[in-house]
């Protein structure tokens, strides 16, 4: 997300972090990309307006901190400008009522509705301990019933049972009844959508909203629609109150315009961001860490939230006490390694958190493929157990094995055998703890030098 705005938006900043002083004529320039950059990247014309406006107005004539350049006074202003536009902070859902708390999902169809649904009943049971139940009120497409129903199993939360010959209003009702005799913490609704927003449509999901007075109606929206997201949005704001935003797929949308929109068009906050296709892949939305990323300064932040959450704290434990004891780096532990990426989503994931993503040259991000890894994983659990703990041992024949199991060629089981030595080596180095050698030893395995092939 935000590739291409982040691209324009620090090739245009770097022309004004030399300025000696603010002044309405060497911005202009500067002023006029940023509005093209924001244009471009499908951001709503009232939102680019009052955004320009509110730099210009903070810029022109501001009294520059002397810790910073008058460039980087102005990066400072447009960071905090970013972040007013989108909200000055995260607002989490408010889930203080007598329980059950109901969550309302509204949306048009293709949303994304349905997923979310599955994805935030994770995140309350893991992260917040809360008993959680689903029901599905969308009778008219009978595919949603039994894939909220797969989704809810798959995550762990309970489903309350629907079926297409009831009636939406029925169907919530006794979901409510069910969710306050039993004791459950949330209720999450997942309504029907339709392809445009229709009198029908919003007539019923208004008479739902009234059945559950829900402590937080969300509106599902996809981010690759654009502008078009902050228009259907307003169109939901101005039939239910909605109380957030759930922006949906935002991981395939190079722009990221309705980001920038939804909150100014709405007033309503975006609360959570639809990242992958993953039962996980809900973040809480940070402004200050989006802005930060469109900036091209990372967000090491919830990179970090991501380390906490998602590494084996056992495995990583098991590997401190290796390194402690002065025992061999194996083939075993780099496949716990890979392991441990993969549940960080991929080197790509964790690459664009990483301030001056925006800064590597193409051919070098496309040499990070997480099918790579894949692969090498493949190709490690192709091993036995012993072939693990002494890599020494593959030979020819036995990598003619590993490669037909593994489905890959002799050469690929070459290449890893080869990345794992490199490997080794840069953990002998912290083992004696030689940082400076084990930093050349890693430049060594960036792309270019060998850990990312390219094809």
């Amino acid at each position: 997300m935000f590739e291409n705005l982040t691209e324009r938006l620090s090739r245009t900043l770097k022309n004004v972090s030399g300025r000696g002083r603010l002044t309405d004529d060497n911005i202009k320039d500067t002023l006029r990309e940023v509005r093209m950059a924001l244009l471009e990247a499908d951001v709503a014309l009232p939102v680019v307006r009052e955004f320009v406006k509110c730099v210009k107005e903070r810029a022109v004539g501001t009294e520059v901190s002397k810790s910073l350049t008058p460039g980087q006074e102005f990066i400072k202003i447009v960071q905090s400008e970013l972040e007013a536009v989108m909200g000055e902070g995260n607002e989490a859902l408010d889930l203080s009522c007598q329980p059950p708390a109901v969550i309302l999902m509204a949306g048009l169809q293709g949303a994304g509705k349905t997923t979310s649904v599955g994805k935030l009943g994770k995140l309350l049971k893991e992260r917040d301990k809360k008993k959680v139940l689903v029901v599905s009120a969308d009778v008219y497409r009978p595919a949603a019933i039994k894939q909220l129903e797969t989704l809810a199993t798959d995550v762990g939360v309970d489903f309350f049972p629907s079926n297409v010959e009831q009636k939406p209003l029925a169907i919530v009702k006794a979901a409510l009844e069910y969710g306050k005799t039993k004791f459950y913490d949330v209720v999450i609704v997942d309504t029907a959508g339709r392809l445009h927003v229709d009198e029908e449509m919003m007539g019923e999901i208004k008479d739902i909203h009234q059945a559950l007075n829900p402590v937080e109606t969300l509106f599902v929206v996809d981010a690759m629609t654009g502008q078009d997201a902050a228009n259907t949005a307003k169109a939901f704001n101005d039939a239910l109150p909605l109380t957030g935003v759930i922006l949906t797929k935002v991981d395939g949308d190079a722009r990221g315009g309705a980001a920038l929109s939804v909150r100014h068009i709405t007033g309503k906050p975006i609360k959570f961001l639809g990242v992958g296709e993953k039962t996980d892949a809900l973040e809480p939305f940070h402004p200050d860490r989006v802005a930060s990323r469109i900036l091209g300064m990372g967000d090491v932040l919830s990179l970090i939230e991501d380390l906490e959450r998602n590494v084996d704290k056992k495995e990583a434990e098991k590997l401190a006490k290796k390194f402690k004891e002065k025992k061999g780096f194996d083939l075993e532990d780099f496949r716990s390694q890979l392991q441990q990426m993969k549940n960080m989503g991929g080197m790509m994931g964790m690459l664009d958190k990483l301030p001056g993503l925006s800064q590597l040259p193409g051919d070098m991000k496309d040499k990070v493929d997480d099918k790579i890894f894949m692969q090498m994983e493949a190709i490690i659990n192709s091993m036995t157990k012993g072939e693990r703990a002494r890599p020494e041992l593959i030979k020819g024949s036995r990598k003619k094995r590993i490669a037909a199991g593994s489905g890959t060629q002799v050469q690929d089981v070459n290449r890893l055998l080869k990345q794992f030595i490199q490997m080794q080596k840069m953990m002998k180095k912290m083992q004696k703890g030689g940082m400076k050698n084990m930093m050349r030893q890693m430049k060594g395995m960036m792309p270019g030098g060998g850990m990312f092939p390219g094809r």
